[in-house]
């Protein structure tokens, strides 16, 4: 399908504004990305953050948060049009007026993409539709899988890699910022009637379902939740190695914005683990200092490797 380069501009922009409302974190990291691939991170998140308000955004119940999409009255007619609407996609190449589609019309033509992830993304955007408890972590694993760690299969393909060892790392990435998306969120999601957490660790914790509906704070909740922090900041650090794997271009940006992801766990501990009445965000003044001290490192680093010839 011809796009005149208007067409192809408007439909990124699009996609770039939506980036920016829904995710300043991620949009941060993105500004560090050369030109083509940062426009084709904004294509991968919007696509990300519209299936996602198709059911987290129903029109019938509410109006959509700030930075987020309006939702579907018709939810799973609306993941099936976009299901197909990317098959065609990938098929033939053509697709219809949407600027999200547009966008990823033509990140297509430049870069390897694969299908399979796209569609477990769209999987799991439609547990949320059929599940509003997970049991154990296994359960909630698969969810945090295809919701996130597809995203790292999709972005790697942007990025570009040395190694297949980097898409492993990319999914752990990709899981650690759904696990502390999901205790940055507890109280949100609970107004939502939807715990994320696994019923059988809040059980052990002495933590019950009624307690969290009612946003109670105790000695209890808290051990929880720092169990959670354990977990997510683990397979963050798991993450880590793979960043080297990808293309020297690439690196600051996912460097950064997984750190700047990290950090809300710190805000959560300074907020004294109240997700309820409190959102923990990072403050600008942090994520300017840590941008700062990445950039310095990263010179530092293409310095030595031009040194040694690398």
């Amino acid at each position: 399908m011809y796009m005149r380069q208007d067409q192809v501009t408007q439909a990124y922009d699009y996609c770039r504004q939506v980036t920016r409302k829904a995710s300043k974190t991620f949009y941060w990291g993105s500004i560090f990305l050369p030109q083509p691939k940062r426009q084709a991170i904004w294509a991968v998140y919007a696509l990300c953050r519209v299936v996602d308000d198709i059911v987290d955004e129903i029109e019938s119940t509410h109006t959509p948060r700030v930075g987020h999409l309006v939702g579907s009255l018709a939810p799973q007619r609306a993941l099936d049009d976009w299901r197909n609407a990317l098959q065609r996609l990938y098929q033939r190449g053509g697709c219809g007026d949407d600027p999200i589609q547009l966008a990823w019309s033509d990140m297509l033509s430049h870069y390897p993409i694969p299908l399979s992830p796209l569609m477990e993304l769209l999987d799991g955007v439609e547990m949320d539709m059929m599940t509003n408890r997970y049991q154990n972590f296994d359960e909630l694993y698969l969810y945090c899988y295809r919701v996130a760690g597809t995203v790292g299969l999709l972005t790697s393909s942007i990025f570009g890699y040395e190694d297949e060892l980097a898409l492993q790392h990319a999914v752990d990435l990709g899981v650690a910022m759904q696990l502390i998306n999901i205790l940055r969120d507890i109280g949100e999601d609970a107004q939502r009637n939807r715990i994320y957490l696994p019923l059988d660790e809040m059980k052990r914790f002495g933590y019950s379902e009624d307690d969290l509906m009612q946003g109670k704070i105790n000695e209890p909740f808290r051990e929880l939740v720092r169990f959670q922090m354990v977990r997510a900041d683990s397979y963050y650090q798991r993450s880590q190695p793979g960043i080297q794997l990808l293309s020297a271009d690439c690196r600051l940006a996912v460097r950064l914005s997984g750190t700047l992801y990290r950090l809300i766990l710190d805000r959560i501990h300074l907020n004294n683990y109240n997700v309820f009445t409190k959102r923990a965000s990072v403050p600008l003044k942090t994520k300017l200092a840590t941008a700062s001290r990445y950039w310095v490192m990263e010179q530092r680093e293409m310095y030595a490797r031009n040194l040694h010839g690398v």
